[in-house]
């Protein structure tokens, strides 16, 4: 049997867009690399990282919203869907897009691990790489396994060519275009 990856998906898109729409409101169910994600409905400490992160872009970036959840179209042919925990775009971007939205002018796509075997694969390398290979300039992960930002950017021919680690207690600097300055103090509250 051959391995679901984007050149022998398990479904068309088109019937994972359907399955999406009559998915029960306790999934969110992905399309990564060929593959059917599940993600995990959020803890109180997820969405707590997600708030304060939301202030925090807020307050250096009042240009710019972080939509929670928006479903985006990534991989290199726009073959998936992925929902991240939240896009960075300009104020207004995404209205009008529908539930899956082109990617162009999303400056940053940001996951917060949750506690389940998937994490791994899907938040460590699958969507990287698809956020990478759709060409999002800054990648965002809020590693709670490592209490640490994983600041991936650059993307170059479908990789992330920068990757800095900073622990909880850090300041981040998030790099161009985001340029957004981070205090994580406060994450260490929410740490494992």
């Amino acid at each position: 049997m051959t391995p679901s990856t984007a050149e022998h998906p398990q479904m068309s898109v088109e019937d994972f867009e359907e399955l999406a729409r009559h998915a029960p409101e306790t999934v969110t169910l992905e399309f990564v690399n060929g593959k059917l994600e599940v993600k995990p409905v959020p803890d109180g400490d997820h969405v707590t990282i997600f708030m304060w992160l939301l202030r925090q872009c807020m307050l250096h970036r009042p240009d710019l919203d972080l939509h929670p959840e928006q479903g985006l179209k990534v991989g290199a042919y726009r073959n998936g869907r992925a929902k991240p925990d939240g896009s960075l775009g300009p104020v207004g971007h995404f209205a009008g897009l529908g539930e899956w939205a082109d990617p162009v002018g999303v400056l940053m796509t940001v996951e917060v691990t949750s506690p389940d075997s998937g994490t791994d694969r899907r938040d460590r390398i699958e969507k990287r790489d698809g956020y990478a290979q759709a060409g999002i300039p800054v990648y965002l992960l809020v590693d709670r396994d490592a209490n640490a930002l994983v600041v991936h950017s650059d993307p170059h021919d479908g990789t992330y060519t920068q990757t800095t680690s900073h622990p909880y207690g850090a300041t981040v600097q998030l790099p161009d275009p985001v340029n957004i300055p981070l205090e994580t103090e406060k994450l260490k509250d929410y740490a494992f």
